[in-house]
């Protein structure tokens, strides 16, 4: 039984995660893996940098005002946090649109907070609460900027998500045909590749020059300057993307995915890394993600010891009292290549 991650009570180990890990430089070459770099996978809101891309190409960003705060909150899962909220909303009133012309459903947020202001003033859950509006907002937009229907935006079929599929196809270096179509949480497409392509997709978000157009290169770089100058966008208070990016500035881009997916961007070093935990469990994805970062020499004592609660996670009773770990026990296997 696999035990790359492994969850402590006290001295006993009480469970265990596998993963699979692909490091890649933005050629596409694999230098680094854990587990089967090459499993199919959905890497879920991880390609939600991706699928910002057309918004800045058919240059609906810029006729609707974006800055690094709106460019953020489109790759956003984020926690539903009045700042998050409140964007999402004015990003939509720029192209009359309202709240109802989301399609990405609702739950409850993250942000304990906002939920509980919302029971007491006897409120329902709205769309603008669920963890990917500021990426549909950003789908309406560019369809309006297009002259195309807003009805149907989440389908596979409308012109916006076949864009998508093809910037996918092009920064991940896949063939659309090679891609696996599902149906995310949120409704729209949700794309299957194998784990290298994903973190080659992260390699070229951190550094794409010489990888793809030069326009494309120019609308990731926009993107990357977005997610790490508003980090607190792209997630919220006390989580991982935010915080990751919150340390070690510019350098490093973050986006989680569901079902236990992570992928970072190393720009200083131009490759990339897409985690998969087998059993689709999100404890054990930072924990995995620091790890790599330590195997591979990136950050330095202090970022780490900023980032301690991740590096090893803390297992809490109901007290908040600390009663065992999340804990590393992997080692990065070199590329035979």
């Amino acid at each position: 039984m696999s035990q790359d991650v492994q969850v402590t009570r006290g001295h006993y180990v009480e469970s265990s995660h596998k993963i699979h890990a692909a490091v890649v430089d933005h050629a596409g070459r694999l230098l680094y893996s854990v587990g089967d770099p090459n499993r199919l996978t959905f890497p879920r809101s991880s390609m939600k940098p991706f699928q910002t891309v057309p918004l800045i190409e058919s240059g609906a960003a810029d006729a609707y005002g974006y800055g690094d705060a709106e460019i953020s909150l489109s790759c956003a899962s984020h926690s539903g946090e009045p700042i998050h909220r409140t964007t999402v909303l004015d990003v939509l009133s720029r192209a009359n649109l309202s709240e109802d012309a989301l399609q990405c459903g609702t739950h409850i947020p993250r942000d304990g907070k906002s939920y509980r202001e919302l029971i007491r003033e006897g409120r329902e859950l709205t769309p603008v609460f669920s963890n990917c509006s500021g990426k549909h907002s950003g789908m309406l937009l560019t369809a309006v900027h297009l002259h195309e229907d807003t009805e149907t935006y989440r389908e596979i079929e409308h012109p916006h998500q076949q864009r998508i599929l093809s910037v996918i196809s092009d920064i991940c270096d896949i063939s659309p045909e090679e891609i696996g179509i599902g149906v995310d949480g949120c409704g729209v497409p949700v794309h299957r590749l194998p784990l290298l392509n994903a973190a080659l997709g992260f390699a070229r978000l951190a550094k794409p020059e010489g990888t793809v157009s030069s326009e494309r290169a120019e609308a990731l770089n926009r993107i990357r300057t977005g997610m790490t100058n508003r980090p607190e966008m792209v997630a919220g208070r006390k989580r991982f993307d935010t915080d990751l990016m919150s340390v070690f500035g510019s350098n490093l881009v973050s986006k989680v995915g569901a079902e236990g997916i992570q992928c970072i961007g190393v720009a200083d070093r131009g490759i990339g890394i897409a985690i998969k935990v087998e059993d689709g469990s999100e404890r054990a994805t930072s924990v995995a993600a620091m790890e790599i970062l330590k195997q591979l020499g990136i950050g330095t004592a202090e970022q780490f010891s900023e980032l301690a609660d991740y590096v090893h996670a803390p297992v809490l009773n109901a007290r908040q009292e600390r009663i065992g770990e999340i804990r590393p026990n992997f080692e990065l296997q070199a590329s035979a290549e």
